[in-house]
Parts: structure tokens; sequence; C-alpha cells
């Protein structure tokens, strides 16, 4: 007896692991880490708060409890976007960033 799936796979978007370095967010069945140095609007987060994030269109998704939106382009290459806002980044990261 062969066992066929049956309906569609909805887990297109999920956070895998959180760790004091980063967290682990599978998109579409590819995992992405994004490590707290290029994104410090997480550091300080809650595992709840990283935990809830939204796709709002293809390529593009929300963390609506920490007001950050970021597109998949972003999350790939954190090098081609330097220039990050530090507004809601941990005290430490903004007095680093400052000197």
């Amino acid at each position: 007896m062969k066992l066929e799936p049956t309906g569609n796979v909805t887990l297109d978007l999920e956070v895998l692991n959180v760790s004091p370095r980063g967290f682990w967010l599978l998109v579409d069945g590819k995992e992405h880490f994004l490590g707290f140095e290029d994104f410090p609007w997480f550091q300080s987060a809650s595992i709840a708060q990283i935990c809830n994030v939204e796709r709002v269109s293809g390529a593009h998704f929300s963390w609506p409890a920490l007001d950050v939106d970021l597109d998949l382009e972003s999350i790939e290459h954190p090098e081609r976007f330097p220039l990050k806002s530090l507004a809601g980044a941990p005290e430490a990261v903004q007095n680093a960033e400052a000197n």
C-alpha cells in the first residue's frame, strides 16, 4: 500500500530556534539565520515576540509586537543594507554605534 500526502503544507514561515546570538527563521523550506549583530531590534525581545512573525506579502515579513518589518533580501544579504535604525535596540548597542 502506498501512502499519498493529504492536504497542503501550511508551515511556510516559522521560527525554528533562538540562541544568544540570533535566531533561525524557516521561510518556504529554507533556513535563514538572523544574527543580533545584523538585526539588533531582536536582541532584547522575548521569544514570544520573535516567534510572532507574519508574512505580509511574498517576501515581506513583519514582527508586529516589535514594530519590525523586513524583506527577504535584507535577511539573506544584510551586508547590502548597512544603515540600521537603532530604535528599539538595546541601549548597549545604541551606545556602541554612537562611538
